[in-house]
């Protein structure tokens, strides 16, 4: 009866349960740490840390929802922000051309490794896997295995930066405000159409959470000197993943392809053509990353991206999408992003031995699986 409760909790409640076991670690790595963790600095660097992990989990959680997966996103990631580096300090490119031609190229990739799955019909895993070692070839190829710097102050920017006080407290409000919106208009359509919705005291009790929240966000960014650029970056994406994922034709027919594939290609929906586009905006979050990571560094690195995609599948996981395809979210995805950066960061803080980090990161990993495993059986 225990197990069963178990699972119902984790099948009905994984954001709640994320979002506790964040505040766990907080809470450990605080204590842990003597009170060096939750500051100011420190959550504005971790944040910082976690973007890039959440741009890749962006588009791999698309790729997973789909019913695969790549391998390839980590030295993809090192390339595009090595070709970032390489046309602004050796080539003497401007910075936007620059950032251009690294998001072209991650957009061609992208399809190109579509192709190969949906057209030569190669397993995604293997595609994923040979990129994964030609990529990182054709980068320590370009870039001489050497450091790229320092790249323009406008490029650093992009990964240093920080938003003015002024500036975040107005967007911090604006989200509540699009968030109050859709709450109020997703209860008016549901009773429209007389389907069941949320008591009213719940969607209250959400929005003062999630207010707090962004009020409590913003408070200790500020007092670090404001919002990083690379965090805003991040929340634009959530918000264009996210309605993609829940109120477009195309987010519908991922998760459709993921469940059942099949039964899609039976009702008309063109499945090759929707996993050709979740490759290519895989490419495209890549390449995002990249530049952002090369802006964080402020040069390009030939060993830039090593275990990103890894950490990438790792956050999916941990934040609920489904290992069998057809389940996930954006949020959740990043929420586990969160989770990865916060152990990362963390165990850093308390010098923790390398080899005991990766041991920790690989049981969260299996106990994430573990957790998707019980979802499933007892959806079952």
């Amino acid at each position: 009866m225990q197990v069963q409760q178990f699972q119902q909790f984790f099948v009905r409640y994984k954001i709640v349960a994320l979002l506790l076991a964040v505040a766990a670690i907080w809470v450990f790595f605080h204590i842990g740490t003597d009170g060096s963790f939750v500051t100011p600095r420190n959550i504005a660097n971790l944040l910082r840390q976690m973007s890039i992990t959440g741009m890749l989990a962006c588009g791999m959680v698309f790729i997973i929802i789909s019913g695969e997966i790549d391998l390839s996103v980590g030295s993809l990631l090192g390339l595009l922000g090595g070709v970032a580096a390489i046309l602004t300090v050796n080539m003497g490119w401007s910075t936007p051309a620059a950032i251009a031609v690294a998001l072209l190229v991650g957009l061609v990739i992208g399809l190109f490794n579509g192709l190969l799955v949906t057209k030569l019909r190669i397993p995604s895993f293997i595609v994923g896997l040979g990129g994964m070692l030609a990529f990182r070839g054709v980068l320590l190829g370009i870039t001489h295995s050497s450091t790229i710097a320092p790249v323009p102050d406008n490029l650093v920017w992009l990964g240093q930066g920080l938003v003015p006080i002024g500036l975040s407290r107005l967007l911090g409000v604006l989200i509540f405000v699009v968030l109050l919106a859709i709450t109020v208009l997703r209860r008016r359509r549901r009773a429209k159409l007389q389907l069941k919705a949320l008591p009213l005291w719940m969607d209250v009790v959400k929005l003062a959470v999630i207010g707090l929240v962004i009020g409590g966000a913003l408070r200790m960014l500020n007092d670090a000197g404001g919002v990083p650029v690379p965090v805003m970056i991040l929340l634009a994406l959530l918000a264009i993943f996210s309605y993609v994922a829940s109120q477009t034709v195309f987010g519908r027919h991922i998760y459709a392809v993921g469940g059942n594939m099949e039964a899609t290609r039976l009702s008309g929906v063109n499945v090759a053509r929707v996993k050709l586009a979740v490759f290519a905006l895989m490419g495209l979050m890549a390449a995002f990353a990249g530049i952002v990571n090369t802006a964080r560094l402020a040069a390009g690195s030939p060993s830039a991206g090593t275990g990103g995609e890894l950490d990438a599948i790792a956050a999916c996981f941990i934040g609920g999408t489904s290992m069998r395809g057809g389940s996930g979210t954006v949020y959740g995805a990043l929420i586990g992003a969160l989770v990865m950066a916060s152990l990362d960061n963390g165990m850093s803080m308390m010098d923790v031995d390398t080899f005991w980090q990766m041991v920790v990161k690989g049981v969260i990993l299996v106990l994430a699986v573990w957790v998707d495993v019980l979802s499933g059986s007892n959806r079952g």
